[in-house]
C-alpha cells in the first residue's frame, strides 16, 4: 500500500525540494509535487510538519552503543544496537570489532551473519573487521595480545559477511592479502598503522580504497615523512573520519574536505557501548573504559572510540566547515552507500531505492525514521 510524507524539505542530490511528497511502500515509488497527490491511492499520509526529510544515514564504523558492543556474547546485543541507533538516525549499519581473541572475532562474525538475515531496527549491511591485522605500535584501544598478521585462511569462511577490513599493510607483506580480499568485493582499509608513505601507495596499489579514522593511530602527517596518511591524500581513496572535535581538530577536518572532496569522505561515529548512556566505567574489546566530560579514554589516557552518534557528527562537521546541509548529508548517505557497493539500494532519495528515510529539525535532532517503508523509531 503506497504511503505519503508531505508538509517537508525534502533533501535530495538536486537540492532541497520544498512542497513536495515523497510516496512509498518498502521502496520510493516517487517525489510528486503535493498538488499532484490526488492523482495517487494513498493508504497513509506522514505530515512531515516542516522537518527535513533524508535518506537514512549508514553508519560504516560503529562498535556499540546504548549499553552493548559488537564483540558481546549476549545474542540480544546487536538487536539492542539496531533499535537504538535508529535515534540518531542511522536506519543501516555495519557492527565493527575488535582485536580479541579470534574465537571471540568469528562469534562476532556469526551474530553479524545473523543480524544480517533477520534483524529488526537498523538494517545490518555487513562486519567492519577492525583487527586482529594492525600494528602494535598504532593499536589505539585494541589490546595488543590478540594482533596477527594478515592471513586470508582465518576469515574464507565469513567472507559473505565481511565488507570492510581494516589492515596495517606493512605487516608480514599484505599484498596478497589485500588482492584477495578486493577479488572478493571487500573493502580493504589501512588502519592502526605505521606505514610509511611509500608502505601506503603500494597497498593503495594493490587495491586498498579506503582509510579507517583518518588521522586517529596512524603516525601524523609529516613533511618529510609523510606516511599513510599523506599516501591517502595523494590518491584517491576514501576517507573516514570521527567529527566529535576530539579525535581530530576542526581545521584538520577543513582541510581533510579540502584535500579530498565531498565524494571521498565519510563521517563515521567508533561509537561504543557508552554512546548515549553518558559518563560512567564501560568495556571495550575487553578493555576497562572511562567516559567523563563526552570523552572516551583506557585507563591510560588512550582515546578509546567515541560516544559520538551521527547526527552530532552531521551537526559539527557543518559547522567547523560551512558546508550546507544537503552537501554534508552526503558524506553520512550516498558515500558510504558507494564505498560498501550498495548504492543501488541506498544512500539518496531516489525512485527504486529503499525507503529508509528519517525527518529531523534544523538541529539535526531526530524525530522519526523509517527502515524499507516502516515506521520504526518516533521521538
Amino acid at each position: 500500500m503506497m504511503k505519503a510524507i508531505v508538509n517537508s524539505r525534502i533533501i535530495t542530490l538536486q537540492g532541497i525540494l520544498f512542497n513536495h511528497a515523497v510516496l512509498f511502500e518498502d521502496r520510493i515509488r516517487g517525489i510528486v509535487a503535493e498538488t499532484q497527490l490526488g492523482k495517487f491511492t494513498i493508504s497513509e499520509q506522514f505530515d512531515g510538519q516542516g522537518q527535513y526529510v533524508s535518506p537514512g544515514f549508514i553508519d560504516i564504523h560503529v562498535h556499540g552503543c546504548n549499553g552493548f558492543d559488537t564483540m558481546d556474547e549476549d545474542e540480544k546485543a546487536l538487536a539492542v544496537i539496531s533499535e537504538a541507533l535508529l535515534q540518531t538516525g542511522v536506519t543501516s549499519f555495519m557492527p565493527t570489532t575488535m582485536t580479541m581473541p579470534f574465537t571471540r572475532l568469528e562469534q562476532a562474525m556469526e551474530h553479524i551473519r545473523q543480524a544480517m538475515r533477520t534483524g529488526r531496527g537498523a538494517q545490518v549491511l555487513g562486519c567492519h573487521l577492525e583487527g586482529p591485522f594492525i600494528h602494535e605500535e598504532y593499536k589505539g584501544a585494541q589490546d595488543k595480545q590478540y594482533i596477527i598478521a594478515p592471513d586470508i585462511k582465518r576469515i574464507e569462511s565469513y567472507l559473505d559477511c565481511i565488507k570492510i577490513i581494516t589492515i596495517a599493510p606493512e605487516i608480514a607483506d599484505s599484498k596478497d592479502f589485500i588482492q584477495a580480499c578486493v577479488q572478493k568485493g571487500i573493502v580493504v582499509s589501512i588502519g592502526h598503522s605505521s606505514a610509511t608513505y611509500e608502505q601506503g601507495m603500494e597497498a593503495i596499489g594493490a587495491g586498498v580504497s579506503h582509510m579507517t579514522h583518518t588521522f586517529n593511530a596512524l603516525p601524523p602527517l609529516h613533511h618529510r615523512f609523510p606516511g599513510a596518511i599523506g599516501a591517502a591524500m595523494d590518491s584517491d581513496i576514501t576517507c573516514e573520519l570521527i567529527a566529535d572535535n576530539l579525535h581530530v581538530h576542526p581545521a584538520m577536518q577543513r582541510i581533510l574536505l579540502k584535500v579530498k572532496g565531498l565524494g571521498k569522505m565519510i563521517l563515521i561515529t567508533d561509537g561504543m557501548r557508552a554512546s548515549l548512556l553518558g559518563d560512567g566505567e564501560y568495556d571495550l574489546g575487553g578493555q576497562n573504559v572511562i567516559v567523563k566530560d563526552g570523552e572516551a579514554r583506557l585507563t591510560d589516557g588512550v582515546i578509546a572510540g567515541s560516544i559520538l552518534t551521527l547526527n552530532k557528527a552531521v551537526r559539527n562537521f557543518m559547522e567547523n566547515t560551512g558546508l550546507g546541509l544537503a552537501e554534508a548529508i552526503q558524506l553520512v548517505t550516498l558515500n558510504p552507500a558507494r564505498q560498501i557497493k550498495v548504492d543501488h539500494d541506498k544512500g539518496s532519495l531516489e525512485v527504486g531505492k529503499h525507503a529508509d528515510m528519517i525527518l529531523f529539525h534544523d538541529d539535526l535532532e531526530i524525530s522519526t525514521a523509517f527502515v524499507k517503508g516502516n515506521l520504526l523509531f518516533r521521538r
